[in-house]
């Protein structure tokens, strides 16, 4: 999928023309002279995915290439992701940090693809929604700016956040949180990867980007008995098949239709027996929300309606409701200066370089962060130009054009350098 043919831009220059790179060199030579380093980097997380909490290699190999850099990582309590900090001599004390995100976990997935050389060497892992382009991403915007700063040119400081876990709930976010990641942090930025904007280009949207995602687990109890005799027990059969028909369309009716409320059940299990009424039966599902306020209130909702349908068959119940992440609803002004960035620094190719992106139904745990500070997160497009279709995020045959890569660095560069306020 990497094409090599150039996409129309000069930010898209291959590695094998990168400029030497010094005080005062354009920042766009300052991203290609670590191009090439930072692909093979990439290339060798590809190889090696790592679980949610599970990502020690990874973590060690970006702590040691950043203490070469001449930064000091504080790796997380629990061994895996870090928070790094670059802070321009002569800083005040208090400065607000400018942070950059990246999530360093892979997918509990095969890796499809057959002839890629940086396929993963381990089965049922792979890095197949593009958290190895988004950690190369930071960790290249880390080095260029780590140059800046010993240059004189870094005027505010900024925070690395290398976040494990993303893919699982509870998600990483919390980890870095409780470990006083988001202290003093005044705004914040990431991307991620989208296999359907085309690279050198970047999806905006103001407000909610993704949707809010909980899991549930509902189980009935009854005392059983025979099919013979309904009557005389509680049918937990006919009543969850009544959750499973009637809770989607009731809750959707309680709430707000704007707050795009969906109740989905993946998982039905009740009895052993055609003639045997079961003691017990289980549904599990997810909720997902548009919305900020839905997710709120969605959990209240869904326990009354509940306690209602199990009340009519005499059932009793018990609702496990796991709160996963609110919506991402990006902030106006983070949106602003991303564009700017994007704009000043790609658009003088020709062609539109930022595009309006829909709202997705997927969850993504850098909400968390924004209970916390302002900020956006971007779609970075990873499409080649001469890819017919789209491979989809966690599908096993996932992949990239990597120059998607030199662009997510150049754009988070900017933003630390020229175009980010906080």
């Amino acid at each position: 999928m990497n094409d090599p043919q150039p996409a129309g831009r000069a930010a898209l220059a291959t590695a094998d023309n990168r400029a030497p790179a010094g005080p005062g060199s354009d920042l766009r030579a300052r991203v290609r002279a670590y191009e090439a380093e930072l692909i093979a980097f990439r290339r060798d997380l590809h190889r090696h995915p790592e679980l949610g909490r599970q990502e020690f290699r990874t973590t060690r190999l970006l702590r040691e290439r950043l203490v070469t850099a001449g930064l000091q990582p504080r790796v997380l309590p629990g061994g895996t992701g870090m928070v790094v900090d670059i802070v321009p001599a002569g800083t005040p004390s208090g400065a607000p940090f400018l942070a950059f995100r990246a999530d360093i976990d892979a997918l509990p997935i095969d890796d499809a693809k057959i002839d890629t050389p940086y396929r993963s060497t381990l089965p049922g892992r792979a890095h197949a929604c593009g958290h190895d382009v988004h950690t190369s991403v930071v960790l290249g915007a880390g080095l260029v700016l780590a140059d800046a700063a010993r240059w004189g040119e870094l005027k505010q400081p900024v925070r690395l956040i290398f976040q494990p876990a993303e893919e699982v709930m509870p998600g990483g976010a919390l980890d870095v949180i409780k470990a006083a990641g988001m202290a003093g942090v005044g705004r914040i930025f990431a991307v991620h990867c989208d296999p359907k904007v085309q690279v050198g280009r970047v999806g905006l949207r103001v407000g909610a980007i993704t949707s809010a995602c909980d899991r549930l687990l509902l189980g009935l109890d009854g005392p059983g008995g025979h099919t013979a005799r309904p009557h005389l027990t509680t049918d937990l059969v006919t009543a969850v098949a009544r959750m499973a028909a009637e809770l989607p369309a009731a809750l959707a009716r309680r709430m707000d239709p704007r707050w795009g409320v969906s109740l989905v059940f993946g998982r039905i299990a009740a009895g052993s027996a055609p003639n045997v009424i079961p003691q017990h039966a289980e549904l599990e599902g997810t909720v997902r929300c548009l919305d900020l306020a839905g997710w709120r209130e969605a959990p209240e909702v869904l326990d009354e309606l509940v306690g209602r349908i199990a009340e009519t068959h005499r059932a009793k119940w018990a609702l496990d409701y796991h709160r996963g992440v609110p919506p991402v609803v990006n902030e106006q002004e983070s949106i602003a200066q991303l564009e700017a960035a994007m704009t000043a620094r790609f658009a003088a190719g020709g062609g539109p370089v930022v595009e309006d992106t829909e709202q997705s139904l997927g969850g993504e745990d850098f909400s968390w962060y924004l209970e916390h500070a302002p900020g956006a997160l971007a779609r970075l497009g990873v499409r080649g130009p001469r890819e017919k279709g789209v491979r989809d995020l966690h599908q096993g045959d996932f992949d990239v054009d990597e120059r998607a890569i030199a662009v997510g660095v150049e754009l988070f560069s900017s933003l630390a350098l020229e175009h980010g306020r906080i």
